[in-house]
């Protein structure tokens, strides 16, 4: 890593085109498994490293990136880059260190164990899987590890040293029969170190991934039309993550590409519903300690009781908005700069239970599982893949059904949560956006949208 003595240099030069300049320095070890039950399809170890360096020139941003931590590589291309931008007396600060490694519990880092102890933890996933059923043909497992070491410093004093540690186990089922091939999965994940698989439930995981898939083998197909939709807690909670999260992130807000732009204090939501973005859950998949900016992450309340309370601002689109940053500045690697992204996002706990929501809800759809989705921040359209689905009839959870999307519009989907849950979980995944891939947690509890479109045959 950088020395502190050549970080100032750095931002010293970068000074003479701005007035701010930041750099991010990295190191990244990962490791990453891929197999089946017959062989490893993919296997790898490495680490990465190198060097962000970022300016502010009023509102524009100037951003480069070097492999490696040589400080005479990094000046000379910042040099190359600045050479005709004009100063504009920007002034560097002492800095000011601090040290937030070690305070997420890690007891066993993966750069400690061998190889063949990680492809332990993927072939009893396989085994457990292939076992569920004869019609599970095949079992995918995907095991990952990383330690992102980081120093991030700034103009303005800010000096942060930080690891973060993560690990996921990801596995994917895929039964067939007479009518073709579905597939389930379930990807537990933490900022954890090896510890996390010993207190896994590794077999019931792949068992999990193994029963969608079969459930969905013999599903009929989704008659799609206008209805409730009940959304089970825990990754469900990923259409409120795409549905409005996107769009309360200061890089479209800051730029009045947003739906919520200029919303803040009106009511944007039903009265039940209180999303929160929370960087701060111990060991948490999309928890971080601080941000990719040097900034303590935090829990932001973005909508309380319907209200609009808050965004997630990162440095840049502060200024641009005149409120303060919230610690939400996230990138994948140095090779990005960092923009407004999510950690943790959930809605909070109500005070229904499951059991009464099925039953208040004469047809309907239930979504046990969400795949994945998009949304367009500027209008808030989403739509949504949904993994494992039921009918709803008579107040009763019925037959599966296959091939259900979900497809409407955040604010309205807000306005029309009329029941939630006190049964809230938080599921684990990416999210991609314009700074790269990041872990993001996504939570609820189960929730009743009183009417949705549903996608699928007519």
């Amino acid at each position: 890593m950088l020395s502190k003595q050549s970080i100032e240099r750095i931002i010293n030069m970068a000074l003479e085109a701005g007035d701010f300049a930041e750099v991010f320095c990295e190191q990244n070890s990962r490791s990453f498994i891929v197999a089946n039950a017959d062989k490893v399809e993919t296997s790898s170890m490495g680490v990465e490293a190198g060097v962000g360096v970022r300016i502010f020139r009023g509102l524009d941003e100037v951003y480069i990136h070097t492999s490696g931590h040589c400080e005479e590589k990094i000046l000379k291309l910042l040099q190359e880059t600045i050479k005709d931008l004009k100063g504009v007396n920007g002034k560097s600060a002492a800095f000011n260190p601090v040290d937030y490694r070690g305070m997420h519990s890690i007891n066993e880092l993966h750069t400690n164990v061998s190889y063949d102890k990680k492809l332990s933890v993927v072939n009893r996933a396989l085994s457990a899987g292939k076992e569920y059923s004869p019609e599970v043909g095949q079992m995918l497992a995907r095991y990952l590890d990383m330690c992102q070491d980081v120093v991030i410093a700034n103009s303005e004093g800010v000096y942060a040293e930080d690891s973060r540690v993560k690990t996921r186990l990801v596995v994917t089922a895929f039964a067939q029969g007479q009518s073709g091939v579905a597939s389930g999965w379930q990807g537990p994940g933490a900022m954890r170190g090896f510890e996390f698989y010993k207190d896994l439930d590794i077999e019931g995981y792949a068992k999990e991934s193994a029963r969608i898939a079969v459930t969905m083998l013999h599903a009929e197909k989704c008659r799609g039309g206008r209805m409730p939709v009940v959304v089970a807690n825990g990754f469900g909670g990923l259409i409120f993550h795409e549905a409005c999260g996107h769009s309360l992130e200061a890089s479209s807000v800051a730029t009045g590409t947003s739906e919520f732009s200029g919303k803040l204090g009106q009511v944007i939501a039903s009265s039940l519903v209180t999303l929160i973005d929370d960087g701060t859950i111990g060991n948490a998949w999309g928890s971080l300690t601080v941000d990719d900016e040097g900034t303590p992450t935090r829990k932001n309340v973005l909508i309380e009781n319907g209200v609009l309370k808050s965004y997630m601002i990162d440095r840049l689109n502060s200024r641009r908005m005149g409120l303060p940053v919230t610690g939400s500045g996230r990138r994948q690697t140095y090779r990005f700069a960092p923009t407004s992204r999510m950690t943790n996002t959930y809605i909070e706990r109500g005070e229904s239970a499951e059991k009464d929501i099925i039953a208040a809800t004469e047809r309907g759809l239930y979504v046990r599982y969400i795949n994945g989705g998009s949304v367009n921040p500027a209008t808030g359209d989403f739509n949504f893949a949904s993994s494992e689905s039921y009918m709803i009839e008579n107040g009763k959870i019925t037959v599966p059904v296959s091939g259900a999307t979900l497809i409407g519009n955040g604010n309205q989907v807000l306005k029309n949560v009329d029941m939630v849950a006190n049964d809230s979980e938080i599921g684990e995944g990416y999210c991609f956006a314009g700074s790269g891939a990041l872990f993001v947690g996504a939570g609820q509890p189960t929730i009743r949208v009183c009417e949705m479109t549903v996608g699928g045959v007519r």
